[in-house]
């Protein structure tokens, strides 16, 4: 029996339960994996509250972790018992050990740690397929990133400038700022006192930027697309503050003929050799130190409930741990 958190039925925090589960042997294809951290994110909560409903009741949530396998089932050749891995994707992470498929984990290398990994591989890789295959940023670019100072803020405006981009990002308070600016945002605008569309204007001769990053959703939506330039394109990747309403298509010809696109990583790294890529490049920059992973806050992953109401608070920044 090993511990995991179960939701029973969606709702608030409360419905994160911390209970004793059998696991058992992995089959075909899985491996055991005993996990030594696990990453918190805001499509964990999407799942708990029911906006994306799961497979099933009850379920185990989370989506990012990292350990050491276990054990190792019928056809796995990649992988040992004993090798250190990390995934994102796969639902089930909030657990002391997991069954999890071989081809969804990463083995990691020597300079990478488990925290770090937990702490980094589905925001990094998120990080990854934003700044270099939906939109890929350039030298002399000048981009914005909502939520900034936030686990995927943070490294995206990191690799961001280490491409050459000049990064302009939104923060909601003087902390965030200072924390954004210290991880390759070059200007964070406030957008508790700014009026973020004349901020951004203001600060590119009023042409407006070629993308804008927006992960926040219902209440940045229509000002990100008042932040573009002319055929700019619009990436959408979460909804924190709730769903998109439906958008007509004529909106986008009449701001400047753009584009809006709403990826995700599940596309981007469904394909084993596009995983693997992925993660290579964010080892690659983090091993590098042009993207540093801040690990800012740490909860026991019995603490779950604790956990998201931090999160649903806009009380953390960077990264989050749940530590079995």
């Amino acid at each position: 029996m090993v511990g995991m958190v179960r939701v029973h039925a969606v709702g608030g925090p409360e419905v994160l339960r911390f209970e004793q589960v059998e696991v058992g042997a992995p089959g075909r294809g899985q491996v055991r994996l005993r996990q030594t951290a696990v990453g918190l994110n805001f499509i964990d909560v999407y799942f708990r509250t029911g906006l994306y409903p799961a497979a099933s009741l009850p379920f185990t949530p989370g989506q990012e972790g990292a350990g050491v396998v276990e054990a190792v089932g019928e056809g796995v050749t990649e992988l040992k018992v004993g090798d250190r891995v990390a995934y994102a994707g796969p639902i089930g992470a909030y657990a002391e050990s997991r069954l999890i498929q071989a081809d969804r984990l990463v083995r990691l290398p020597d300079g990478i740690s488990d925290r770090q990994a937990a702490a980094m591989m589905l925001k990094g890789m998120t990080a990854e397929y934003l700044v270099r295959r939906t939109f890929p940023v350039n030298a002399g670019q000048t981009i914005l990133f909502h939520a900034a100072a936030g686990g995927v803020g943070l490294i995206a405006c990191q690799w961001a400038k280490h491409l050459g981009a000049r990064v302009l990002g939104t923060v909601g308070s003087e902390a965030k700022a200072e924390l954004a600016r210290a991880h390759g945002c070059d200007v964070p605008i406030r957008y508790d006192r700014e009026d973020v569309v004349a901020r951004v204007r203001e600060l590119t001769d009023g042409k407006g930027v070629p993308v804008v990053y927006d992960s926040v959703g219902k209440d940045t939506f229509e000002k990100s697309l008042d932040c573009l330039a002319p055929r700019g394109m619009l990436v959408t990747f979460g909804q924190s503050s709730g769903s998109i309403p439906p958008l007509n298509l004529g909106v986008l010809s009449q701001k400047g003929s753009l584009y809006v696109t709403r990826p995700t990583l599940v596309t981007y790294t469904a394909a084993r050799e596009d995983l693997l890529a992925a993660a290579k490049a964010l080892f690659d920059v983090v091993q590098s130190g042009a993207v540093r992973i801040e690990i800012n806050q740490t909860f026991a992953l019995r603490d779950a409930a604790e956990a998201h109401r931090a999160l649903e608070g806009r009380k953390t920044t960077g990264s989050t741990l749940l530590l079995p």
